[in-house]
């Protein structure tokens, strides 16, 4: 599937591993965003997929053992603007991804 060509398709670096993250830092990285504030068990990405499953909007997060990032804004399809920590190159990008592989789940479920 081509993604369109618009500015929610634009790969953005926003910046590199946060603060107080590990060495591997999808995880740390989301949970900054997702709740301002490192949560040390969601550092590793399969810990997210104790979370309720949902539908992807905004705000949810698309998780699989070893990855994690956070949606943003639909493109078309399953392509999805997306907050991206440690997407290679130890950089944080805010970009479009396929959640195809991934588990949609929601984290700001009780």
């Amino acid at each position: 599937m081509s993604v369109p060509s618009s500015e929610s398709s634009r790969t953005e670096i926003v910046s590199g591993r946060p603060a107080g993250c590990p060495q591997s830092f999808c995880g740390c990285g989301a949970a900054i965003r997702v709740f301002g504030r490192v949560v040390p068990e969601l550092n590793l990405a399969a810990n997210w997929l104790r979370f309720p499953r949902t539908s992807p909007a905004p705000g949810m997060v698309a998780a699989r053992r070893g990855h994690v990032f956070v949606l943003e804004q639909h493109i078309a399809g399953d392509v999805w603007k997306a907050y991206d920590a440690n997407s290679g190159g130890h950089a944080t990008r805010i970009h479009p991804r396929s959640l195809r592989g991934y588990t949609i789940v929601n984290p700001h479920a009780a």
